[in-house]
């Protein structure tokens, strides 16, 4: 327990830090997290995937685990939806897309080191890809294939890759920068989502509260059965049950308030989901010790 405290603490404390800072200096986040996703993210990405060791066949099967956990978690939720009369396109995405960038990322590296990155780093390539694509149409809007294709994080993904499969050694001194840019993003990544949190209106407490049930629930359910069919490596096991169980993220809001859906009900859910992530943390960081 006290090794799970010790993982969780400083992700926690960090939000709560942010959180602080924001009623204390009330702050427009839009410019920082815009620089964290074009600068900081793609950064941390290049220097994963550009590592000798990371060879993205090895990902093959966890990449497809990902897509898996995404899309049967949305069907469930789909279910839960047409049970209790929810609007689907307010209620699906959140369980859909979760926190594997904010949360997931230094969760990984605090509980299981470095080793971890790279395969947290594929689920959530694979989950922001969705997100971008399925996500955004789910909610009404238009997929626009050339953005998505000239998004920082997915050129930093085609240059990773690319240099890794040329087996292209850069020299330290360009690998540095890029390293020590990429170092920025996960502590920042949780100083702006507590920030964040200070903008979320819990008046919609109701669906918040299912949410933060069908969430992990769905998720762990989808990852069980495919972990059923087909066994991953010991990390990998670890990254996809992490990731199946992580809170809704925070561009569900986001995108709610751009296409006008709800987004009261979203926010609701994106915070209660990450304050009751607590628990669902805990219990599956004590597990996978075990």
């Amino acid at each position: 327990m006290s090794q799970v405290f010790a993982v969780l603490f400083p992700v926690f404390s960090i939000i709560l830090i942010g959180y602080l800072y924001g009623r204390w200096r009330p702050s427009d986040i839009n410019t920082v997290n815009r620089m964290n996703i074009d600068v900081f993210v793609p950064a941390l990405v290049v220097d994963s995937l550009m590592r000798s060791d990371f060879n993205l066949m090895e990902y093959k099967w966890l990449i497809v685990a990902g897509v898996a956990v995404v899309l049967v978690s949305g069907l469930l939720s789909w279910g839960v939806a047409y049970f209790m009369k929810l609007p689907n396109q307010v209620f699906v995405p959140p369980m859909m897309f979760n926190n594997c960038g904010n949360m997931g990322l230094p969760i990984a590296v605090l509980a299981f080191g470095e080793v971890a990155l790279p395969a947290a780093m594929v689920l959530f390539l694979a989950s922001n890809t969705l997100h971008f694509t399925l996500g955004t149409r789910l909610v009404g809007g238009k997929i626009s294939w050339f953005s998505l294709l000239t998004m920082p994080i997915n050129l930093a993904t085609i240059i990773g890759l690319g240099l890794n499969f040329a087996n292209v050694q850069m020299p330290t001194s360009v690998m540095l920068p890029i390293q020590m840019l990429g170092q920025i993003c996960i502590p920042l990544m949780l100083f702006t989502l507590g920030i964040r949190m200070l903008s979320v209106d819990l008046q919609a407490w109701r669906i918040g509260l299912i949410g933060a049930i069908v969430r992990p629930l769905s998720g762990l359910i989808a990852a069980a059965l495919f972990l059923w069919f087909i066994p991953l490596e010991l990390v990998q096991q670890q990254q996809l049950l992490l990731f199946a169980i992580l809170p809704p993220a925070v561009l569900n809001y986001m995108l709610a308030e751009r296409y006008n859906q709800e987004p009261v009900n979203v926010a609701s859910m994106v915070i209660v989901g990450n304050a009751s992530s607590v628990i669902t943390l805990f219990a599956m960081l004590y597990y996978l010790n075990h």
